[in-house]
């Protein structure tokens, strides 16, 4: 039940790969465990080859039949879709906090979003748009009438993270059915548990054969993405995977949404009760697994020593433990490899002469809170995605210089300042250099209908409903002479 001091765990899930509307699981099988207790909570089977062809040649044909249907069906399909989704939240929610570790509560409010995901690209089902160009402006043009309209462009090869595993997969499937296309669904092999049963729920509300597929590993992800059948590649994962596919894929599309270092500035008008807030929160949920974490808090030095009592006064306050406690709010890394890694930075910023002020600890899979003061910006766990529950404190007396710093560096996500001087935000919004600018609010914040995404390594076009299919259409000019 919702309300149980502890939520009981599940039977083991088994992740297979799914072809034209055919589960099927040839090939090896690969343990999935708990982060936490270390116990195998289901498997996942890798898939072959064959099965790669048979999806593709699925996916190949279905994309006719999605072309073919109207928007409104699209629509109602997708409504469905969402409905079904929601009646199995509670199971998925548990499965995923099993599978990744996350808080129970997080999993639930990301059950939870996953239909309101997919209602949001059922509405823009009806809603795909071109435009008319005025040709009156030149001889050659005039009298003449011009238009250009959308297009699916027909399968579209999704490979989505562990941090959010059904979630992210609803902002990759719903786009995808929503503008006509057919899709080919690779998780995460460390979170594939999810999003068998979302994708269970999926086919229960009825789609065309062969409109989704779901292949499981790595090592089918190259053949995956190269395939000529693959007509637009959607991913969302680290910077130096992003890049080898881009590197890849030749001439086609590709949406990447990768890292970033999640920097928010505190200046001396902030509220800074809000902001302290905010920033702990937001650096230490999902044990600071998302590309948007903060992690580099920037605050004027006016305000240093009462914003850090008042950022450690709440860290202090959040409730580190087991997943499956209701009351816990954060819960472990993906792995134990992962937390290795966060703690081999924190060491090595210690090292260098940063003043460790909370956290620095590590348990299996689990790192605790952790606050570092008198960082350089070459540490790098400053300069570098920590991906992990880990902010570093730095402060200034210029905005500007730090403002440059960010424009120029490889990453460009989003940013949060928290100011209340309109002169500041709008300085904010001009010349800093990534894909969003959060005004009195952190780098971490999102809704799933904005235009989510980075520029430079920080990746190329943008999640969200209307604009993940504005990328997963093509736009056709004609004329009529």
């Amino acid at each position: 039940m919702v309300n149980e001091d502890r939520v009981t765990s599940v039977a083991p899930v088994l992740a297979r790969s799914l072809v034209g509307g055919s589960w099927c699981g040839e090939g090896a099988q690969i343990d999935i465990r708990d982060p936490y207790r270390g116990a195998v909570v289901g498997r996942m089977c890798v898939s072959t080859p064959a099965e790669l062809s048979g999806a593709l040649a699925a996916a190949k044909a279905a994309s006719a039949v999605m072309a073919a249907m109207p928007g409104y069906e699209r629509a109602a399909m997708l409504q469905r879709i969402a409905d079904s989704v929601a009646a199995n939240a509670e199971e998925i929610a548990r499965i995923m906090a099993l599978e990744t570790g996350k808080a129970i509560a997080d999993c639930r409010t990301e059950a939870a979003r996953a239909p309101a995901t997919l209602r949001l690209c059922a509405e823009e089902a009806v809603r795909i748009q071109g435009e008319h160009v005025p040709l009156d402006g030149s001889a050659v043009g005039a009298g003449k009438i011009a238009m250009v309209m959308r297009f699916p462009v027909g399968v579209v090869a999704a490979i989505t993270p562990f941090n959010a595993p059904v979630n992210l997969a609803a902002h990759k499937l719903g786009p995808a059915l929503a503008a006509g296309n057919a899709i080919i669904l690779k998780p995460s092999p460390k979170a594939p548990l999810s999003t068998q049963k979302f994708i269970e729920a999926v086919l229960d509300a009825g789609i065309p054969e062969g409109a989704v597929n779901v292949l499981h590993g790595d090592d089918i992800a190259p053949a995956l993405v190269t395939d000529p059948n693959v007509d637009l590649v959607s991913f969302t994962g680290s910077i130096p995977v992003g890049k080898k596919i881009r590197s890849s894929i030749g001439l086609k599309p590709v949406v990447l949404e990768l890292g970033g270092v999640g920097p928010t500035f505190v200046h001396h008008d902030a509220d800074l009760v809000a902001a302290a807030k905010a920033s702990a929160r937001n650096a230490m949920q999902l044990a600071g697994q998302s590309c948007a974490s903060v992690q580099n808090i920037y605050m004027h030095s006016g305000v240093r020593e009462e914003f850090t009592e008042m950022l450690l006064h709440e860290v202090d306050s959040i409730r580190f433990g087991d997943p499956l406690d209701v009351a816990t709010e954060v819960g472990t890394l993906i792995d134990e490899a992962a937390a290795v890694r966060v703690m081999g930075m924190v060491e090595r910023a210690v090292d260098a002469g940063a003043q460790l002020l909370r956290g620095g600890s590590r348990t299996g899979a689990q790192v605790s809170a952790t606050i570092l003061s008198d960082v350089h910006p070459s540490m790098d766990v400053a300069s570098q995605e920590v991906f992990g529950p880990t902010v570093t404190l730095q402060q200034y007396q210029e905005i500007e210089p730090i403002f440059r710093k960010i424009s120029e560096s490889p990453f460009g996500l989003q940013c949060g300042i928290y100011t209340n001087s309109l002169d500041l935000s709008l300085a904010a919004i001009r010349s800093l250099r990534t894909g969003g600018v959060i005004v009195n609010g952190t780098s971490r914040w999102r809704s799933d209908q904005m235009p989510y995404g980075g520029v430079k390594d920080s990746g190329a076009g943008r999640e969200g409903p209307k604009f993940a299919m504005r990328d997963m259409t093509e736009e056709r000019f004609f004329v009529f002479n």
